[in-house]
């Protein structure tokens, strides 16, 4: 008892830490925020001033030469402009400020299970998945939820990808947890990735672009053609305006001659419109995405990592001629140049030196130059998007430890395994022992007493492990083979599906890959519910025994006691483990505490008797 008190007291005061560092970042950003806001308001008050100075200044001196009234216009626009770059600098840090504070603010409401501030990937849902649904992987009060701290549209599809189709390879998860724990360390890295990311970021319709950009960039029908000529015009035509300027200020030309100029550098500046809009339509939308995935590569770039994941991250954003950040911010700009074409002052730069056909040609040879590269830089960051999630929930629990990955299949023993999303002051943990295959725990119990809660403790640490994440545990040591679940059954009206035939659907899926030579952890809630008492003893007994010659491993928890008479038959292969129902001075309590045997207590009659609706 002394050494669970003194685990307990450890693990308070390493979650005393996890709060104490998010609410002095809320304090020290709070302060930074109010001192940006006196700022910002006394270069607004500045600003206000210059106008009304420059306004005073030129009523005072209206009579004065059209030179002076033009220095002094100049002598207030200067300053002024000035004012408005420090001023967009100051509440750019503003914004950051805020979002720091909401973002940590967000963590403590995460560190009390409260994850609603983070999405939690509701159309992942699936109930065909081979765990997802039953275990809560995704949606609402669920485990990605709780993860999910990505800010691009594929990271937040490679943490779900990584949560649906966990890792079997022992020296990636290996690797893939030094990642984490280096991550784990990183925590203003993390925290200036996410600020940095969510930023200015839209909802699903940024989710969508981030997606589908590369699609729409390999796949486009109209390329712009880089031809000599147009290398030609794009100095020309700048030039002879110059020219013929100067000529025309000199009296050596007429003003019709700068007319009839106009109107064919307006047939050359718009000559190629259709081919310039063909190509603006491939990445339209895209500058403040592409300006934010450059800072976004940065912030991996600008860091020494240890981890061989991370290095390889970061090596990934490393070109042989420059940082990928560099060349994706370039290609914000590119395309920013094409999205004021049709602005005042984008229509007459065009008109001067065609502004439009150069940012077409500098777009087009980036695509030609980095298209290839893309795919490798997006996969980079989407790996650390990834990463930076579960960095931030090995950081957020201290007390959890990396799991053991074994060589051989099966094995599953760990100490005190509890819920991440219980609360870790009412968390009842339990133990696992799974050595070797084929070996399967028999949990019998009554009503509520804790069996279903048990699977899921156990479905959710065995996932998190096989993903490289840190686990609630004591000690856990895990073989990585997949994970195959039936808790969650339901019939299905649109198909015309009972609940019977879809639950014998799931089992077959399970057989069918046994039979394939699949190594499978099984998890079994109640099988074959949906038939008569009779049929339900004898299918499940058959399929037991179909499971233990298949050399699987796994675990099943039933009312069925007759399922307890197994590890008679099966004693190498069949352990029998049990939640109780004690019943008091007629009272109803549970310890939720695993015990080995068959249940002794059962409490449906007894609650139906306490609710009035069964009379003895």
């Amino acid at each position: 008892m002394a050494v669970w008190k003194s685990c307990g007291c450890v693990i308070f005061a390493a979650m005393e830490e996890i709060y104490s560092y998010y609410k002095e970042n809320i304090d020290a950003y709070t302060r930074r925020l109010g001192n940006l806001k006196k700022k910002i308001h006394l270069m607004g008050s500045i600003r206000l001033a210059l106008v009304a100075g420059a306004i005073l200044s030129l009523w005072i001196f209206r009579d004065e030469s059209w030179q002076c009234l033009t220095g002094i216009t100049f002598a207030y626009i200067i300053p002024f402009a000035l004012l408005m770059w420090y001023h967009n600098k100051m509440y750019a840090r503003k914004v950051y400020a805020e979002t720091l504070i909401k973002l940590n603010e967000d963590e403590l409401k995460g560190l009390d299970y409260d994850f609603s501030a983070f999405d939690g990937a509701a159309d992942k849902i699936s109930g065909e998945h081979s765990f997802c649904l039953d275990l809560d992987v995704f949606g609402d009060r669920s485990l990605f939820q709780s993860l999910n701290r990505t800010v691009t549209g594929f990271g937040r599809e490679r943490l779900a990808g990584w949560l649906s189709n966990p890792l079997t390879d022992k020296k990636e998860i290996v690797k893939r947890q030094e990642a984490v724990k280096e991550l784990a360390t990183l925590s203003a890295l993390r925290q200036h990735f996410y600020v940095t990311g969510i930023i200015r970021q839209d909802t699903q319709d940024t989710r969508d672009n981030d997606i589908n950009f590369m699609d729409r960039l390999t796949q486009r029908k109209h390329k712009f053609v880089d031809s000599l000529p147009w290398k030609l015009l794009i100095w020309a035509v700048p030039v002879l305006w110059i020219v013929l300027g100067i000529a025309y200020s000199l009296d050596w030309i007429s003003g019709s001659l700068l007319n009839i100029y106009f109107l064919i550098t307006l047939v050359i500046a718009y000559g190629r419109a259709k081919e310039i809009n063909a190509l603006y339509a491939t990445v339209n939308k895209m500058e403040s995405i592409f300006n934010r995935y450059s800072k976004l590569m940065q912030c991996v770039e600008e860091d020494n990592f240890q981890s061989e994941e991370l290095k390889e991250i970061s090596g990934q954003l490393a070109n042989e001629k420059e940082l990928a950040s560099h060349a994706i911010k370039r290609l914000s700009s590119y395309i920013g140049g094409l999205d004021q074409r049709f602005s005042l002052a984008g229509i007459i730069f065009n008109l001067f030196y065609l502004r439009d056909t150069r940012h077409a040609i500098l777009l087009e040879r980036w695509i030609q130059t980095y298209s290839d590269k893309l795919p490798l830089w997006f996969d980079a960051l989407a790996r650390f998007d990834a990463l930076n999630s579960l960095g931030s929930f090995a950081f957020n629990h201290p007390e959890y430890i990396y799991p053991e990955i074994a060589d051989t299949y099966f094995q599953m023993e760990g100490k005190a395994l509890g819920h991440p999303l219980l609360n870790r002051e009412v968390c009842v943990k339990n133990d696992i022992d799974i050595r070797k295959s084929p070996w399967f725990l028999i949990i019998t119990g009554a009503n509520m007493a804790g069996k279903s809660t048990y699977l899921r403790t156990i479905g959710v640490n065995y996932l998190l492990a096989c993903v490289g994440a840190p686990v609630c545990a004591a000690s856990l040591t895990v073989y990585p083979a997949h994970m195959v679940t039936s808790l969650r059954t339901s019939d299905s009206l649109a198909s015309n599906e009972s609940y019977f035939f879809a639950e014998l659907k799931r089992l077959k899926m399970i057989i069918d890959r046994l039979q394939n030579g699949e190594k499978l952890f099984i998890i079994l809630d109640e099988i074959l519910k949906g038939t008569n008492s009779i049929d339900k003893q004898k299918g499940s007994l058959a399929l037991m025994k179909q499971l233990v010659a298949y050399k699987a491993c796994g675990i099943i928890a039933t009312h069925d006691l007759v399922l307890g008479t197994l590890e008679e038959e099966f004693p190498e292969q069949i352990k029998n483990y049990r939640f109780e129902a004690d019943i008091k001075d007629e009272e109803l309590s549970f310890s939720y505490q695993l015990r080995e045997g068959i249940a002794q207590n059962m409490n449906a009659c007894f609650l139906m008797n306490k609710m009035g609706i069964l009379f003895n």
